[in-house]
């Protein structure tokens, strides 16, 4: 029997590549997604799918809310089977200024994005811990590890993610389940190529592999973090973020970047040519010598 993963935010692009990619593992991937989207954008989600022979349940629920979480996996352990793998993928964003940030910005992300974790997570962790066998993993975000202006909300939440993730491997590293992030940057969902085309065209140049990620990308790394023989990754996050975590300047044309005085003068001096040409040779004479005032020494041992 195919093991049950549960894909929160599951009917977005990341959320659709990665049950995809599950189901290719050969999972039976669930989609969970927000309760207040049209029953249309559901059937039209889902006869996507169909068009591509593939079948997943949707279930609606808000991640935001421990007792629907509680009930919508209640559900789909009635109805698909034990929970064994759950990506927690839900997230929003409501970006502002932090000084124009309102509360109702700060609560609505840390909510979606921090305590529907706790929520989902918490229906099928004991159990998972039960049976000895679970793969659980956190969506986290490159602006989770480099910060990015007008998102104080939405970064503080992805960071969060690791603090979380690290602990709780520690809790269960024991107990056959896994416990793993990743941190995403920017990827080709049908929203980011929304962004208007220069907008999206300087994004671009900022991330050293010179192009936007693929879904499939991110999908691929969920079906590795949640393999069968993957019980010895645990508590890691891995970044798929083209390399834009770095400190890479785009701009190469400008020549290096500019040293501070101390570290020229420093490295400078590592790279100075030595004055000695060739191996160290003694003089004989200067040998000599050496060994004349050796001999005139007085005899230290105090015996005959």
């Amino acid at each position: 029997m195919s093991r049950v993963a549960v894909v929160t935010g599951g009917i977005g692009g990341l959320g659709t590549a990665m049950c995809k990619a599950l189901i290719e593992q050969g999972r039976r991937a669930v989609a969970v997604d927000y309760n207040g989207l049209s029953q249309e954008a559901v059937d039209k989600w889902k006869a996507d799918r169909k068009a591509e022979g593939l079948d997943i349940p949707v279930y609606l629920a808000d991640v935001t809310d421990f007792d629907s979480c509680a009930e919508t996996c209640k559900k789909i352990e009635a109805e698909v089977g034990p929970i064994e793998i759950l990506v927690n993928n839900a997230g929003i964003t409501r970006d502002a200024m932090f000084h124009k940030m309102t509360p109702e910005q700060w609560i609505a992300v840390i909510n979606t994005n921090l305590n529907s974790m706790f929520n989902m997570t918490k229906q099928v962790y004991g159990k998972m811990v039960e049976r000895g066998w679970g793969r659980i993993v956190n969506i986290s975000s490159v602006n989770g590890i480099k910060g990015q202006a007008g998102q104080t909300n939405y970064s503080a939440t992805k960071a969060a993610v690791y603090g979380f993730t690290k602990s709780l491997a520690q809790e269960c590293a024991k107990k056959g389940v896994t416990v793993n992030s990743i941190s995403p940057g920017y990827i080709g969902t049908e929203m980011v190529r929304a962004i208007r085309e220069d907008v999206l065209a300087s994004i671009v140049k900022t991330i050293p592999v010179g192009r936007l990620g693929e879904p499939s990308e991110i999908g691929r790394t969920v079906a590795f973090m949640t393999a069968e023989d993957g019980g010895f990754l645990t508590g890691e996050d891995v970044t798929v973020n083209g390399g834009l975590h770095l400190r890479w300047a785009p701009d190469r044309a400008a020549g290096p970047a500019p040293r501070h005085n101390g570290f020229a003068r420093l490295e400078a001096r590592l790279h100075r040519p030595s004055r000695r040409v060739g191996p160290a040779v003694q003089h004989p004479r200067s040998h000599a010598r050496r060994r004349q005032a050796r001999a005139a020494r007085p005899d230290r041992r105090g015996g005959p």
